[in-house]
């Protein structure tokens, strides 16, 4: 149990710090603007609002993830900003982080899926509150979710109109968004931005 605890604190702290770049603009983050502008740039519009929906589900998924607590949610909101990661950034470039594949993105979602199916451990809320749902169908409906969560902002994008954002360039060459939904080269995330 002490490795199922260790495997939520770590991935479900490591997504609060990214949801957190984009919210607040700690741990050398862009906040909200600088985030917004970056995804304005990808086509996903308006970005203010993706950013903040990015950074609300990193950062209370996380918290989630790390407590133990509604574990399938907590899974489905990660899952969500992974799949959308590769389907915007990441799937064109293979699956190697070296070449700013979604590998990253890959793992963490097979991270999540393994917890919810295996449940978050004797160390946490959902099982302190007796309301563990754990097995192999909470593990693909979350994954179910959030590839339709996914597939729905995308689409709510794409029926944007295209804003004079779409063509600044908000960050230097060679320097990508941040955070969960696109991070800095060299950032945990890999080495390109991962929507």
């Amino acid at each position: 149990m002490l490795g199922l605890a260790v495997l939520r604190v770590v991935i479900g702290g490591l997504f609060m710090g990214h949801g957190l770049q984009k919210l607040a603009g700690w741990f050398r983050g862009h906040g909200l603007e600088g985030t917004g502008q970056a995804f304005e740039s990808m086509g996903l519009r308006p970005g203010r609002v993706h950013a903040t929906g990015a950074g609300v589900s990193e950062t209370a998924g996380g918290a989630l993830l790390a407590a133990g607590l509604l574990t399938p949610l907590a899974a489905a909101m990660l899952s969500g900003t992974m799949i959308t990661a590769i389907r915007k950034v990441h799937a064109p470039n293979g699956p190697w982080a070296a070449e700013g594949g979604y590998e990253y993105n890959l793992v963490m979602l097979a991270a999540v899926f393994a917890v919810t199916d295996l449940g978050p451990g004797q160390w946490s809320l959902d099982e302190a509150l007796g309301i563990r749902r754990s097995g192999p169908g909470w593990a693909i409906a979350q994954l179910a979710a959030a590839a339709a969560g996914s597939a729905a902002v995308l689409a709510f994008a794409e029926r944007q109109p295209v804003s004079p954002a779409d063509s600044a360039q908000p960050f230097a060459a060679g320097e990508t968004p941040v955070g969960g939904e696109g991070t800095p080269q060299g950032g945990p995330d890999g080495q390109a931005a991962h929507v």
